[in-house]
């Protein structure tokens, strides 16, 4: 399901914006294409130092929305792409992931784990 362009795109820093949303309200926080991490049934794997409000609004509804962009991979019109990515998230505060994704990112307390359910190029 994750297309070669869209690990193009991760592989290029850029802005990550991650959006929840329960109780009639929507929350948005932001990581970098850096930290993404996929696995290999292709799940998302991030580090969460705060996401507080995030994991407060995952636990009520699971659905989220990511958006992902680099300006140094060509797009639909020409420099710079993006993706809109659909799916489901819960945050792991332990276990095997938790601690490969520890050694890599000190500063993470828990993992936000995105189970992707669709993927679409923006731009």
């Amino acid at each position: 399901m994750l297309t070669d362009k869209f690990l193009d795109v991760i592989s290029h820093e850029g802005v990550v914006a991650i959006v929840s949303c329960a109780d009639n309200e929507a929350h948005v926080v932001n990581t970098w294409n850096s930290y993404l991490h996929i696995t290999d049934d292709e799940r998302i794997l991030l580090p969460a130092w705060s996401m507080r409000k995030t994991e407060k609004k995952v636990r009520k509804n699971n659905n989220v929305l990511l958006t992902v962009g680099s300006k140094e991979v060509e797009g639909k019109m020409g420099p710079g792409t993006g993706f809109l990515v659909k799916g489901t998230a819960r945050f792991i505060p332990s276990g095997p992931e938790w601690d490969m994704m520890k050694e890599k990112y000190s500063f993470l307390t828990r993992v936000l784990e995105v189970t992707v359910e669709s993927i679409q190029q923006t731009v």
